[in-house]
């Protein structure tokens, strides 16, 4: 059986890597549990830290295959969407550790919203990102129509998804759909850097500041200064600020170790 995700943890920073460059990493129903698997590994293990997600090959992620949507004997497009690509998007979003998503090509259709829902998400500037739901008469899923609204704005969002227009990796930085896009020849090693800089920082601590940020979606002010107020206290139990204020007092670099 094909490995389509593969992985790798060194120093905390725990790999997962889309494989199936000769398909534009395209998913299929393997491909979307493997990764499933992969974020419950992410989860679960107290060695990992951070988590880089990227791909082989000449794109980043084409989305969903089409051939296996449209096989008689394959899923069904509500299962698909339920079963493959929800569950996704849930478990990153929920995963307690930072997730760093780098996008080394053409990110379209559900790879394009698997990618924006990283929390720091960089690109090569030859990438592209499409929303390319509308070309073929369906709606954006995987998260899409909750995330990009919120990253790029109403308007913008609603053009880009019934246009299908491409949008650059300069491009996408400029309206603040990612943080920031390498040129590509220094793209594989500025992203490594990035991750393995956040997979160093006290990881309760960016995991409470992710929380926080998933619950300012939907709260009201004054619900989001309480939550601030009870993240921050978990926050100044943890070995990680004491070593942090410690650090700052004896003038030297602090040695997080996430707990």
């Amino acid at each position: 059986m094909a490995d389509f995700i593969q992985t790798q943890l060194e120093d905390g920073l725990f790999t997962i890597t889309l494989n199936r460059p000769e398909k534009f990493n395209s998913f299929i129903k393997q491909m979307a549990f493997e990764l499933q698997d992969a974020l419950d590994e992410a989860a679960t293990n107290d060695q990992i830290r951070a988590v880089l997600l990227t791909a082989t090959g000449k794109a980043f992620c084409a989305g969903q295959d089409l051939k296996e949507a449209t096989d008689p004997n394959g899923p069904e497009l509500t299962t698909i969407v339920k079963e493959h690509y929800n569950p996704m998007i849930s478990k990153m979003r929920h995963l307690p550790k930072p997730i760093i998503v780098a996008v080394n090509g053409v990110a379209a259709g559900a790879g394009a919203n698997i990618a924006i829902a990283g929390d720091i998400v960089v690109a090569a500037e030859s990438a592209i990102f499409v929303q390319a739901f509308s070309k073929i008469g369906l709606i954006p899923d995987s998260g899409g129509t909750f995330m990009l609204p919120r990253l790029v704005g109403l308007q913008r969002a609603t053009a880009l998804m019934m246009t299908a227009e491409p949008v650059s990796a300069r491009d996408a930085v400029q309206m603040g759909m990612i943080y920031k896009s390498f040129p590509d020849e220094e793209f594989v090693a500025s992203s490594v850097a990035l991750a393995k800089k956040i997979a160093a920082m006290p990881t309760k601590a960016l995991m409470l500041t992710k929380k926080a940020l998933n619950r300012s979606m939907n709260n009201d002010l004054e619900t989001q200064l309480q939550c601030e107020d009870d993240l921050q206290t978990q926050a100044g139990g943890t070995s990680d600020f004491a070593e942090g204020v410690q650090a700052f007092l004896e003038k030297r670099k602090p040695n997080f170790t996430g707990n």
